[in-house]
């Protein structure tokens, strides 16, 4: 197969030239590694500029656009006493039962169209594919503005769900083209705690809105605000987003050549646009994957509870409607600075299970002391910093573990989404968790995240276990692998024998 990327000097680059240079660039490591690491160290800080602002706004703008409809709930005209969305759009909605619906219809769409998209996403060039998917899902919140029943909510929240189907489980897929396992953790604590920087900054626009004086209600303008900057973005996205190493412009010839090696490290990437058939349905039948999806299954509860809840979790402190807005940014805040952090460790030890499992401790202590303590309020206050930062952090890390723990680039086209669409069932649930019915203790919601966190731990120590005995098993049986090396996973994915996990 032949292909043509534009790379600035007209070259042409076939399959077999990218076989070429990833095996002569172990050689030029070896004869001047330090012009080597110094040229990469270049390559890294350009591909930083060029990809994550990009990616990063763009996870900014979708986790606004699906987690907004929180701030809406109890988003009312301050001056003017305008109603906020139940009242205005679900006729009152004494019971909350009609926000939840309106609410988990977005995951639903976003669970069955995962795992097509993502492998559909192997296939189109990325600027085009992300910039399609960012215009749908902002022009889609837009709309949303213009809801007035139930019907009208739940169809923009369903094609919500089906276009941010196409960009969440892409972009660690689209990562690991460029990253390598070492620097992953940290790329997705970046990515991913711009929905923790998300929620804080929907904070502010909340409080905002609620101090306009509209001809309509204030909720309305929430969409609007936070809807047309993702169309604004997926149009530039289309124009300076770069492709994969082999193809994309921004890259000259000797920058591909340490892409691409980088790309190969410990591992194999494809050769331009192609789907392994074969490894797709070796990720079905691979119960680490629905091992992942269970731990995702127990911090999306708690992640889309929080989403959805916290501003009605924070009225419960007897607070005002004013102040709940912005009482809603240093939990956010604070889970940012946790989950870099955590992060960078991860990176530097190069473990996954261990500090997943710490955090998820972490979230389950924040449910708990909900439960017990229902009268003091800074306790009460402090346990929101616990939950969101232990599931913000556990959900950037087990991304990071998985994009590079399954070989392949179709496996984890496969997998990704495949574990993802599995833990957004617990989006579901957590969405229903919390009706108004059973303020303002909400016991039940928060016992059943507070469980779900808990399980999460004995879930992860047991993926942890189950890698560290295969790796020694493989250490054995076909000695200890040459580190970094490149390893053919073109037939086996992370099966082949030189493969080894990340614990």
């Amino acid at each position: 197969m032949s292909t043509t990327p534009p790379n600035g000097d007209g070259k042409e680059f076939t399959g077999e030239d990218v076989k070429a240079e990833v095996a002569t660039e172990e050689n030029d490591t070896k004869e001047t590694p330090g012009t080597w690491f110094m040229e990469e160290k270049r390559l890294v800080r350009k591909l930083d500029v060029l990809i994550m602002p990009i990616t990063c706004l763009l996870y900014l703008f979708a986790y606004l656009d699906r987690s907004n409809l929180g701030n809406a709930r109890v988003l009312s005209g301050l001056h003017d006493g305008k109603p906020a969305l139940p009242k205005d759009a679900l006729g009152g909605d004494p019971t909350g039962v009609l926000y939840d619906w309106v609410n988990s219809a977005f995951f639903f769409a976003y669970i069955i169209f995962q795992v097509p998209a993502t492998i559909c996403s192997k296939l189109v060039a990325p600027h085009i594919w992300l910039s399609i998917v960012a215009i749908g899902w902002g022009t889609t919140s837009t709309l949303m503005s213009t809801g007035f029943d139930f019907g009208g909510l739940m169809t923009a929240r369903v094609f919500l769900g089906i276009f941010e189907a196409g960009f969440g489980p892409a972009i660690p897929l689209y990562f690991s083209l460029f990253y390598t396992k070492e620097e992953m953790g940290l790329i997705m604590a970046y990515w991913f705690g711009f929905a923790a920087i998300a929620g804080a900054f929907g904070g502010i626009i909340a409080f905002g809105i609620q101090n306009a004086i509209l001809p309509f209600s204030n909720w309305r303008l929430l969409f609007i605000v936070e809807g047309i900057p993702a169309v604004c973005l997926g149009i530039a996205t289309f124009f300076f987003l770069p492709d994969r190493p082999e193809s994309t412009r921004y890259l000259n010839e000797r920058e591909r050549e340490i892409a691409l090696a980088r790309m190969n490290r410990g591992t194999s990437g494809d050769v331009g646009a192609v789907v392994n058939k074969a490894h797709i349905w070796m990720a079905f039948r691979d119960w680490r994957i629905y091992c992942g999806g269970v731990i995702y299954f127990a911090l999306n509860c708690s992640l889309a509870s929080t989403s959805a809840f916290l501003p009605t979790i924070l009225e419960t402190f007897g607070i005002s409607n004013s102040k709940v807005q912005l009482m809603t940014i240093p939990p956010y805040a604070v889970a940012a600075v946790v989950l870099a952090l955590s992060s960078w460790t991860s990176d530097k030890l190069q473990s996954r299970g261990i500090p997943i499992s710490m955090a998820a401790f972490v979230g389950g202590v924040g449910y708990l002391i909900l439960l017990v303590v229902p009268t003091n309020l800074h306790a009460r206050y402090f346990a929101t910093f616990c939950i969101t930062s232990g599931t913000y952090t556990c959900i950037g890390l087990i991304i990071a573990w998985f994009a590079h723990n399954l070989g392949s680039e179709t496996k984890k086209a496969t997998g990704i989404p495949m574990f993802m669409a599995i833990g957004q069932c617990g989006s579901i649930l957590g969405s229903h968790l919390f009706p108004a019915t059973e303020g303002p203790r909400y016991i039940k919601g928060f016992a059943v995240c507070c469980g779900l966190e808990f399980f999460g731990v004995i879930c992860t120590i047991i993926m942890t276990i189950s890698y560290r005995m295969e790796n020694t098993r493989r250490d054995k049986e076909y000695g200890i692998p040459q580190k970094d090396a490149r390893v053919d996973v073109a037939l086996l994915a992370d099966k082949a024998p030189s493969f080894r996990y990340t614990v």
